[in-house]
């Protein structure tokens, strides 16, 4: 059976966005793109809210077309493009790029979504994140804590009612400075 892996940046103090949603903190370096790929490249589908959903559109689907882009960049691109994708929203009614809109999460499609032959599934966004957590849907979470503390702003895990105990599956310093985490569910 997939799993559901909750892939999210966050900074020291747990923020994944400042208030006005700005990410050009996170540290993506070709180091961190090349783990991320190799990661992304098993994985069976993309997982996103709204919000997030919106931000990979607008740049993802024409993104290698730049001559400046570095080839990890690229390789993104292409991966997620052809990734299979799911947004949850209950405003949109269609999106492109190989992506289905789900209205609400509905534990019994996602537990039929995770029985699908195929890789993991990637969850991103913390809003959705919280709901998955509250229904006990997210199996495994790579957290990469990047070395800034913000003070302030939208943080990862915004008291989502639930306790979960976590089992360190490992941990990777890279380069620039930012640390996977990797935990999962106990009896995951």
């Amino acid at each position: 059976m997939r799993k559901i892996i909750l892939m999210m940046s966050v900074s020291l103090d747990g923020f994944f966005e400042t208030a006005d949603r700005d990410i050009s903190w996170h540290l993506v370096d070709d180091e961190l793109l090349r783990h991320l790929n190799e990661q992304f490249r098993t994985m069976g589908a993309f997982m996103f809210g709204r919000v997030t959903h919106d931000l990979m559109a607008k740049y993802w689907p024409s993104a290698d077309q730049d001559p400046d882009l570095s080839a990890e960049m690229v390789e993104f691109a292409g991966i997620w493009r052809e990734m299979p994708k799911f947004v949850f929203s209950r405003t949109l009614t269609q999106a492109n790029w190989n992506t289905t809109v789900i209205h609400d999460v509905v534990p019994e499609q996602i537990a039929e979504l995770k029985a699908q032959p195929g890789g993991d599934i990637a969850l991103s966004g913390a809003n959705l994140a919280a709901t998955f957590m509250r229904h006990g849907l997210i199996d495994e979470f790579r957290i990469l804590v990047h070395p800034v503390v913000l003070g302030q702003g939208r943080p990862l895990f915004a008291a989502p009612d639930v306790r979960m105990d976590l089992r360190l599956k490992g941990t990777r310093t890279f380069g620039n400075g930012v640390v996977l985490l990797h935990y999962s569910r106990d009896g995951a």
